[in-house]
């Protein structure tokens, strides 16, 4: 029986949510049927018994996890015959500080470059309870955030630093092959290529290649997910 993942989504079926990108690439890196259920920001209450907030959900053969990286967690403990999500406590740690990292340095910046955009490829339904939400989270209307993006790119290509060292001289953060590390550093990319035009890297990038090669994982899984070409 597949797993069902509740996944975010926004207009013309694009799934932009990072979190849910981490549990997608997860559980096509376990090799297992995935059916996914799109969902918008206002019907995430109506999933199971009503009390998720938030999601990735997944609903294992009628157990329901939350958070994408509990569903690592019960995937490696659920499947452990197939390839590890997490491979140990060694990945494990890996993929926590590469979690920490680029949710502190680079998903909470780059959500003031792309939060318009955000909310411009959402279903009306959803429009108006994230321009409330997210203008309550920054303190201030999200209208005119994203002006002035354009210099704040220079910097977020300079927060990219230890990550394109790693990548100028291997394949994947992980090594030969990509782990859950890989997954959540390019969450925050997806996120931005599935609603904005801007693109945030240079083509002579080490991590633009990089990010080509997770494109292409699971017979180009992330590419088919409709968004800007950059």
């Amino acid at each position: 029986m597949a797993i069902i993942l509740y996944d975010l989504v926004g207009i013309d079926d694009r799934r932009f949510s990072s979190n849910c990108w981490r549990t997608r690439l997860a559980i096509a890196h376990k090799g297992l049927d995935c059916e996914t259920v799109p969902t918008r920001f206002t019907e995430i209450k109506k999933i199971g018994d009503g009390s998720f907030k938030t999601i990735p959900v997944i609903n294992d053969n009628g157990d329901y996890i939350v958070d994408s990286w509990s569903i690592a967690e019960h995937l490696d403990d659920k499947y452990p015959e197939r390839p590890p999500i997490l491979g140990g406590s060694d990945g494990i740690q890996h993929a926590r500080f590469i979690q920490e990292w680029a949710v502190a340095r680079i998903s909470q910046f780059l959500f003031t470059m792309i939060v318009e955009d955000i909310h411009a490829h959402l279903t009306p339904e959803d429009q108006e309870w994230f321009y409330d939400s997210r203008s309550k989270r920054l303190g201030r209307d999200i209208t005119g955030v994203q002006l002035g993006r354009e210099s704040r790119l220079i910097e977020l290509r300079q927060r990219l630093e230890p990550m394109r060292s790693v990548v100028r001289d291997t394949p994947y953060l992980g090594g030969e092959l990509p782990t859950y590390a890989d997954y959540v550093a390019f969450s925050p990319f997806i996120w931005a290529r599935t609603v904005s035009s801007l693109a945030l890297l240079e083509k002579d990038d080490p991590i633009y290649s990089w990010l080509q090669r997770i494109l292409d994982l699971y017979d180009g899984l992330a590419r088919k997910n409709p968004g800007y070409d950059w």
